[in-house]
């Protein structure tokens, strides 16, 4: 299904719909404030392993995020933070930044690197963060398989490349084509892993 949603009101019947969707083990691609994602919830373990298959990656391997609406939601999935980690986080998030942090217990077994960290995002988007708030915990996110971003821009082109692998394509627009900076805070020192739409001035 291809389901426009209007980005700066999400109606609450559609973000429901979207939501109750992946309480059931669907898989949606959904708007961020960067680049389209493929997203289901962290605890549908089928809807983890389709979104793996769609990427052909193994579960442990595949660099997976989970996107959260707030700090609080966040900090039920990662290790006590210390105070300069937590206060990094509340600079540069909500924003086009995942933060690469040590995982809590919480975190679904099968998810877990040999590393135990796990990528963190709250996107600056109306649609993810209804969608967010409306699932009450993380949507569990990867990028497109692929490397035509030009393809996952538009809602419509991303619906008939994937409309046998997913549930919901939510259109919120024409996307962008940067992704995410991705910031590893688990050391001594942020690392910039990859340079995105977010710019790093730490």
């Amino acid at each position: 299904m291809l389901l426009k949603i209007h980005p700066e009101n999400p109606p609450d019947r559609q973000v429901k719909m979207v939501s109750g969707a992946l309480q059931k083990g669907g898989v949606i691609i959904y708007p961020t404030d960067t680049i389209y994602g493929l997203g289901c919830d962290i605890l549908e373990h089928k809807a983890i392993e389709r979104i793996c298959r769609i990427k052909h990656v193994d579960p442990k391997k595949a660099q997976l995020s989970f996107i959260c609406s707030d700090l609080s939601h966040l900090s039920d999935y990662t290790k006590q933070l210390p105070t300069a980690t937590y206060r990094i986080l509340k600079e540069y998030l909500p924003g086009p930044f995942t933060f690469i942090l040590p995982a809590s217990k919480m975190v679904p077994k099968m998810l877990q690197s040999k590393k135990d960290t796990i990528g963190l995002r709250i996107p600056d988007n109306r649609i993810a963060l209804a969608i967010l708030r409306e699932l009450g915990r993380p949507i569990l996110s990867a990028s497109l398989p692929g490397d035509m971003v030009e393809d996952y821009t538009d809602p419509e082109i991303m619906y008939e490349n994937f409309r046998n692998d997913v549930d919901i394509v939510v259109d919120g627009g024409i996307g962008g084509m940067k992704p995410s900076t991705v910031v590893d805070l688990t050391g001594d020192e942020p690392v910039v892993i990859r340079e995105g739409l977010g710019e790093w001035a730490e």
